[in-house]
């Protein structure tokens, strides 16, 4: 019992602290995934995928598009292979604050794996998939 307290602890502070620090951003943190989500994505992209993609809800989806369609970061096309469905497009707007923060949104990582080391790093992150398979397997 001993170690899924030590484990509680670590993982509610390593959660806590990645989440507090203080990012210039002019939007939430998930709203600028979805941006660099958009911007680095050599595919279309409609919200299906946004979904997938960030294991989120199509409810949670649409208030980030609807939120970032309102600051003019994203424009819906229509798709011309399903007329049914929209194709999310960064704005230039967008594009532009991904390159100004990309390298800010990533601190905390570079940072991890600047001080634990190329292998410790590479096994943190291998650990973190497993654990995040294991607990979405566990959602279904």
């Amino acid at each position: 019992m001993e170690q899924f307290i030590k484990g509680a602890e670590e993982v509610t502070l390593f959660c806590r602290i990645n989440m507090n620090i203080k990012r210039e951003l002019p939007i939430r943190a998930s709203e600028m995934g979805m941006l660099i989500y958009l911007v680095k994505s050599e595919e279309p992209i409609n919200s299906i995928k946004i979904a997938e993609f960030f294991k989120v809800t199509k409810p949670n989806v649409t208030a980030m598009v609807n939120s970032m369609l309102k600051k003019e970061y994203i424009i819906k096309e229509q798709s011309k292979l399903d007329k049914r469905s929209f194709i999310l497009k960064p704005t230039q707007k967008a594009i532009d604050l991904v390159e100004e923060t990309y390298d800010e949104y990533f601190k905390t990582m570079k940072l991890l794996s600047d001080k634990m080391g190329e292998n410790d790093y590479k096994e943190l992150i291998e650990l973190l998939g497993k654990a995040n398979n294991i607990l979405l397997e566990e959602k279904e």
